[in-house]
């Protein structure tokens, strides 16, 4: 089963391999993350477990005191619902115990918000000639359609860049420390510096053998 954490972004820094080579590495605070709810399939339509991360004391609701006491724990900052953990248990605290250098993690977040930009920049779009006289040179071009005379929902325009959710995959772990609940990841990771992510174990890849459906 693959193993989930909810982890909190503390920075980057540079990892040396025995071999000399350098890395940069993104270092997250992962867990302890103890287990609120479960969610059943006969009860809520689909099985889940909820957890929790980063306790906190004060200015607490009172549903979200009351939904952690039902579960004899103290109310955490941020929760998620979580499928595939296998046989867990309300209480249970997961940490990092359970991954290992070398293995590979998905890490979903928010991505840093870049406000307002153009379609240059938000989709990559090429630009129109520079010289003799060119008034097209950071335009969108056509957005419109000759048949429809209107505008394509869907269609890449300027507007806000980045905020939004999402996921790197099958990065690699360089180093789990057991004692301060951190992991080392290999490369860059959604959000800015003390954002909040979601770390799950990557899955096996399957490879698709020719003729079999």
């Amino acid at each position: 089963m693959p193993r989930s954490l909810l982890a909190r972004k503390l920075g980057m820094t540079q990892i040396f391999a025995e071999d000399g080579r350098c890395f940069g590495a993104t270092v997250l605070e992962a867990g302890p993350c103890p287990v609120v709810q479960l969610k059943e399939s006969a009860k809520d339509g689909y099985q889940a477990a909820q957890i929790g991360f980063g306790p906190v004391s004060k200015r607490v609701t009172k549903p979200l005191r009351g939904h952690y006491e039902a579960a004899d724990l103290e109310p955490h900052r941020y929760s998620a619902e979580v499928k595939g953990l296998g046989e867990v248990s309300v209480g249970q605290v997961l940490t990092v115990d359970g991954f290992a250098a070398g293995g590979l993690v998905d890490i979903r977040g928010v991505s840093k918000g870049k406000g307002f930009a153009g379609q240059h920049k938000r989709h990559n779009f090429g630009r129109g000639p520079v010289t003799h006289g060119s008034h097209n040179i950071r335009q969108a071009g056509s957005v419109g359609s000759v048949d429809a005379a209107r505008t394509w929902r869907g269609l890449k325009m300027a507007g806000h860049m980045g905020s939004a959710r999402t996921t790197v995959q099958r990065l690699e772990l360089l180093r789990v420390d057991l004692e301060r609940n951190l992991l080392l990841v290999k490369g860059a990771v959604p959000g800015a510096k003390n954002g909040v992510l979601l770390v799950t174990e990557s899955r096996p890849r399957t490879r698709k053998v020719r003729g079999q459906h």
